[in-house]
């Protein structure tokens, strides 16, 4: 029988494939992008509370309705607004240098800004917005929605913007509501800002109204300021094990000349491909990589985090191999 040979064409359809399938294993890197997204609405909501309690410290209800009765009273006053993001601080000490550039200790204003809407910054800066929030948490609605791709920005990491990652960046924030001004807000960020909104007295801008909270408040709110963070690199690195499994696929795809040596790649990753799927084609290949070994690599690419008990288990028979060398 003749063998069947790989086009682009074909090759791009199996890697389609195998993507999927890759994407659905049970693995160590997507365990913890599921917790940490899992656990984040809960401490979202913790956190919250919390600010609702050091805020309402200093802008009391009784304040807010006084404010508010003077501002429906007169035209010319303008001073109620609804906030999602504030600036907390304590009085605490920080390290600076000396004329002689010697370490001292300095009494100073610890202060952080926290943003509770669903594209908030994730490290403190008022004006440094953080998508990737948004694509991580709502991660499996984009990935069903046509035209938005939730990786993007993983996929495009290390190289320089370019109109296919704007596309997609664009259209993601689009679905999620997050460009466009409140005006284009979509369900999903509506519902998640709406959850998060406090009438404060003031002017327009948060940077405005520093308020105060104990070290211990300060704390509990950085606490879920990094889970917010963690599960921008939770997600990252399951996506990215998962581009580094896909990179080598591509390799060994390239370098197969015929359907067979493909479908065994396929098979030995534990993906069955109906060869009455693809389309055959004519193509030329480069450099044959053996479907078992290329499958036994790509597998080592993930769950590399060993237990303590493997890294004891290690660590015994390299001492043993040492002493019989020895």
């Amino acid at each position: 029988m003749t063998r069947l040979r790989l086009n682009q064409e074909y090759r791009n359809k199996i890697a389609n494939r195998m993507r999927v399938h890759i994407e659905a294993e049970d693995t160590q890197e997507k365990e913890k992008y599921f917790q940490a997204r899992e656990n984040m609405k809960p401490m979202q909501d913790s956190a919250w509370d919390l600010a609702h309690t050091i805020v309402r410290r200093t802008y009391t209800e009784d304040d807010v309705k006084m404010a508010r009765y003077l501002q429906n009273k007169f035209d010319n006053v303008n001073t109620i607004a609804p906030d999602s993001c504030f600036h907390f601080g304590y009085m605490g000490q920080k390290e600076e240098r000396d004329e002689n550039d010697k370490p001292k200790t300095v009494d100073a204003r610890i202060s952080e800004h926290f943003d509770f809407k669903i594209d908030g910054n994730v490290n403190g800066q008022e004006y440094n917005k953080c998508k990737d929030f948004g694509y991580a948490y709502f991660r499996d609605e984009l990935k069903a929605q046509e035209g938005c791709n939730p990786d993007i920005n993983i996929e495009m990491d290390g190289k320089d913007s370019n109109p296919h990652q704007t596309k997609f960046c664009d259209a993601n924030d689009k679905y999620l509501g997050t460009s466009g001004g409140s005006d284009n807000q979509t369900s999903y960020s509506r519902e998640w800002n709406d959850d998060y909104k406090l009438d404060l007295i003031g002017r327009e801008y948060c940077r405005d109204r520093q308020l105060n909270c104990t070290k211990q408040e300060f704390d509990q709110l950085m606490i879920w300021q990094v889970a917010k963070a963690n599960l921008i690199m939770c997600h990252h690195n399951w996506i990215k094990s998962v581009l580094n499994q896909m990179k080598e696929i591509k390799i060994g795809l390239k370098g197969y000349r015929y359907l067979d040596e493909a479908l065994e790649l396929a098979t030995e990753l534990g993906l069955n491909i109906d060869e009455a799927e693809i389309i055959r084609t004519n193509s030329t290949g480069l450099t044959i990589f053996n479907p078992k070994n290329l499958a036994e690599r790509i597998k080592g690419m993930k769950n590399k985090t060993k237990t303590r008990e493997q890294k004891i288990a290690e660590r015994v028979a390299y001492n043993q191999q040492s002493q019989a060398v020895n």
